[in-house]
């Protein structure tokens, strides 16, 4: 049986919930010195995090873009193309990726690099230049982008044949199309699933913390090791990213809301 009144969205109690378990932690900060330290110590990588996600996400973003359009090429080699790097690499869990990123390409870019460097006469560069923030930023674009592909390839196939073949009588070239009719359609089309994926790599932005880049995750595993309050420090671990994705989850809902009334 359906619960009555199915049109009208549920309170969300979960939310209240939240609030609560949230306040009485931010409460704990305030009358606790254990938790107040270790959020003054935690508040350094925040930044670093916030750092990692946007910039993976909006690089992700524009690879994942890429992909979808060479996977809907009229050329076979790049649709072939396309489609090994997305299945590769969607089957490497994300912490392989990043080892893989971190110890076996980026010394190879190194390598690859200092060889050009030699034939050209640029300067050499060592392998621990190459910093381990963008190494990890490196793994989670390429990770991010083969799922991206896919949301960017379903949202464009979703767009009405009849109004792309329109834009082309009337005249408009392929990026025309593209630009002011195919993808404006796709992209009201996707963004929950974009949205979705952006709260994921916040969250998964948390891996960078086992090569040793100074996100909340190593702080707070820094801080347990040397104070051993291990409860107080991971509840503050857990509350700067619970903050983080709900306030990022409730934004981009009103964003969705707001671009659903525009149409």
């Amino acid at each position: 049986m359906h619960p009555k009144n199915t049109g009208k969205a549920d309170f969300p109690y979960w939310l209240v919930a939240v609030i609560a378990i949230g306040l009485y932690l931010f409460w704990q900060v305030l009358i606790d010195e254990t938790y107040t330290k270790v959020l003054n110590t935690l508040r350094k990588g925040i930044w670093v995090t916030v750092y990692v996600t946007l910039v993976a996400y909006a690089m992700a973003c524009l690879l994942g873009l890429g992909l979808a359009l060479a996977g809907m090429s009229r050329s076979i080699v790049l649709r072939q193309l396309a489609r090994f790097y997305i299945e590769i690499v969607r089957g490497v869990p994300i912490i392989v990726l990043l080892l893989y990123v971190a110890f076996v390409l980026a010394p190879g870019l190194v390598m690859a690099w200092n060889w050009a460097a030699d034939l050209i006469g640029f300067d050499p560069i060592r392998t621990r230049d190459f910093s381990l923030l963008w190494r990890a930023i490196i793994a989670l674009t390429l990770a991010y982008a083969s799922f991206l592909a896919e949301v960017f390839r379903a949202g464009l196939q979703s767009v009405d044949v009849g109004q792309i073949e329109a834009a082309e009588a009337l005249g408009l070239n392929r990026w025309q199309r593209f630009r002011h009719i195919v993808f404006p359609q796709a992209l009201r089309t996707i963004l929950p699933p974009l949205g979705n994926d952006f709260v994921a790599m916040l969250k998964d932005s948390s891996l960078v913390s086992v090569l040793g880049v100074t996100d909340v995750t190593q702080l707070g595993k820094v801080t347990a090791a040397g104070n051993f309050r291990y409860f107080e420090t991971y509840n503050v671990v857990a509350l700067v990213y619970l903050t983080m994705t709900i306030s990022l989850s409730i934004g981009l809902r009103r964003f969705e809301q707001r671009m659903r009334q525009r149409v």
